[in-house]
């Protein structure tokens, strides 16, 4: 297949190099400049299990001039999915197949509205990966699941067909015939550690030595999944502690959330589509998040600190 990874950080690269590795022609694309300039003179470099492997691959930083694609993987952080997509539209082709594997909720009703709703499936990964310097991530895909799936849950040819491909090509993924429940069993995951990982500044080896973490984390959980209970939607579990153990299951100890990685770039983070999604649809149905409320304000308070909320105001 011919692959984009739209928004090529440390998960896309991980993901895309890893089906570089499979064949498939896979091109990263990264708007940091350093990124894509060390792939390209010395291949991206990935780290699993101790060792290091390079791994041969185009990198760009923008798609003008590409040609259409039969697969376009969404990654870039969610503040910024609208004007990515819309400025990539040149790659997506009548057949071409997208889906995003960002954190949070509602990125596919965006990219419907952009792309048309034919070309975009739904999906979400509990893949991996961390920057650890230009061109060299460390790669965390091996045993973590990726599910799709059609947003009206019909379960169609196409989609298992990916779902296949993406398997044999040492992505493991299943097809799901209801990807919103999905999308938030993920929003659990995220709701479990982003926010407290980018308050402290702590690893997973670090974040899960402290029960006082364990039990906000826990708490944050168990308001996601009232909320999404009064919307509707049918989670994978009615433990709260299950999305906690999963966040770091297969993750190597020097894991960083993504929330946490932006925060040390100097970025803004996902805030407002995870713990701060929780609040909205919370507010929405009735249903009170004062533990995810709490870590929303945290959270923006370090970004105004660091100047992060001021830059994201002026651009």
């Amino acid at each position: 297949m011919r692959i984009c990874i739209l928004g090529a950080g440390a998960l896309g690269s991980a993901i895309g190099g890893t089906l570089a590795e499979a064949g498939h022609e896979v091109t990263l694309v990264n708007r940091n400049r350093g990124h894509v300039d060390a792939i390209c003179r010395h291949g991206l470099v990935l780290r699993s299990d101790g060792h290091d492997r390079v791994v041969h691959l185009a990198a760009v930083t923008e798609t003008a001039g590409m040609a259409p694609v039969d697969l376009v993987v969404v990654l870039v952080k969610s503040p910024d999915t609208e004007a990515a997509v819309a400025a990539a539209r040149s790659i997506v082709g009548p057949d071409t197949l997208v889906i995003s594997l960002q954190n949070g909720v509602g990125q596919e009703e965006l990219l419907a509205s952009i792309l048309g709703r034919r070309h975009v499936l739904g999906g979400r990964t509990y893949a991996g990966g961390v920057m650890l310097g230009p061109g060299h991530v460390l790669c965390g895909v091996t045993g973590k699941e990726t599910i799709i799936g059609e947003m009206d849950g019909v379960v169609t040819p196409r989609a298992a067909a990916l779902a296949r491909t993406l398997t044999e090509s040492g992505l493991e993924t299943h097809v799901s015939a209801e990807i919103r429940a999905v999308i938030w069993d993920k929003l659990l995951v995220n709701v479990a550690t982003g926010a407290l990982a980018a308050v402290t500044g702590l690893t997973y080896g670090q974040l899960y030595q402290l029960p006082e973490i364990e039990e906000t984390a826990v708490a944050a959980v168990a308001e996601a999944m009232a909320v999404a209970q009064a919307a509707g939607i049918r989670l994978a579990t009615s433990d709260p502690h299950a999305p906690w153990k999963k966040a770091s299951s297969g993750l190597p100890p020097e894991f960083k959330t993504s929330m946490l990685q932006s925060l040390e770039k100097g970025r803004r983070t996902e805030i407002d589509f995870i713990n701060g999604a929780v609040v909205r649809e919370g507010r929405r149905m009735g249903v009170p998040t004062p533990v995810n409320a709490t870590l929303v304000a945290l959270v923006k308070g370090v970004e105004t600190k660091t100047g992060i909320s001021a830059q994201a105001v002026a651009a």
